[in-house]
């Protein structure tokens, strides 16, 4: 994280957003802005699209068609270099949370610096004292501190996502995506980790996208959410508006059902 304050950050736009697997459309023709500083919770059943909207938006996933814009950058034209650029300052965290188990906690939050610096020279552990007292403030953002000669592999789920988190943000990243963060964490990691975002967001003003499946979790943390069904936006409005008769409308189902059946909105 910077000492600096982060000038103004522009908004994200999607225009007529579009991937397809074969005959499968995933994301539909989506239009979507989202100002800066937004913490935004993506919604909808299993196979909704979610995922694959925050990857396009981090070009690890091609769109078929349309245009991702952020201020005056067209994400989509984005190759070499420049897409490698985007991808350090759209950060992303996974439900995976793809840390290097055998690795201290240290190191793999250092690893958010790879953009930053010779690859080579950050792989022999080569990162300047500035880097090193950079992530051990990280971690100690998020009572980690401890944890930081500890093998990532021996921490709990909830601990390696919040390490996870730190790496992300040694990137010094302007949009921060999290896909399905807590999906694989008890109720009290997950409100860890649920924290740890909203903390970001608010006093670091990331722009914040983040993929759920539990809808009380959406309308405790989200400024905004936007749900999905087939790739396409079926509700956009705040948490207060996502009422459990507004569910059932737009999914045909009671909030239980919604997370019971996993497979009953297709991809």
């Amino acid at each position: 994280m910077p000492d600096h304050a982060k000038p103004t950050m522009p908004g994200l736009e999607l225009r007529a957003l579009t991937c397809r697997f074969g005959a499968t459309v995933a994301v539909d023709a989506l239009d979507l802005d989202i100002p800066a500083g937004q913490m935004l919770g993506v919604i909808g059943r299993s196979g909704a699209g979610k995922s694959t909207l925050l990857r396009m938006i981090n070009r690890l996933q091609q769109p078929t068609a349309g245009l991702i814009r952020f201020g005056d950058t067209e994400v989509t034209a984005l190759r070499g270099k420049a897409l490698r650029d985007w991808r350090t300052e759209c950060a992303m965290i996974f439900q995976q949370f793809h840390l290097v188990p055998r690795l201290d906690v240290l190191t793999n939050a250092l690893i958010g610096r790879l953009n930053h610096r010779g690859t080579l020279s950050s792989l022999f552990g080569l990162f300047t004292e500035a880097e090193r007292a950079m992530a051990i403030r990280a971690l100690d953002r998020f009572g980690l501190a401890e944890t930081a000669l500890q093998r990532a592999g021996t921490l709990s789920g909830g601990q390696q996502q919040r390490v996870a988190i730190c790496r992300a943000l040694l990137q010094e990243p302007r949009i921060l995506l999290a896909d399905e963060p807590i999906a694989s964490l008890d109720p009290h990691n997950a409100r860890l980790v649920m924290d740890a975002l909203r903390r970001v967001n608010r006093e670091d003003g990331l722009t914040v996208l983040c993929n759920l499946h539990h809808l009380d979790t959406a309308r405790a943390y989200c400024d905004r959410i936007v749900a999905l069904a087939a790739g396409r936006i079926v509700f956009d409005g705040s948490a207060r508006d996502l009422t459990a008769q507004r569910v059932f409308e737009i999914y045909g189902v009671t909030e239980d059902e919604f997370h019971e059946q996993p497979t009953l909105v297709a991809a």
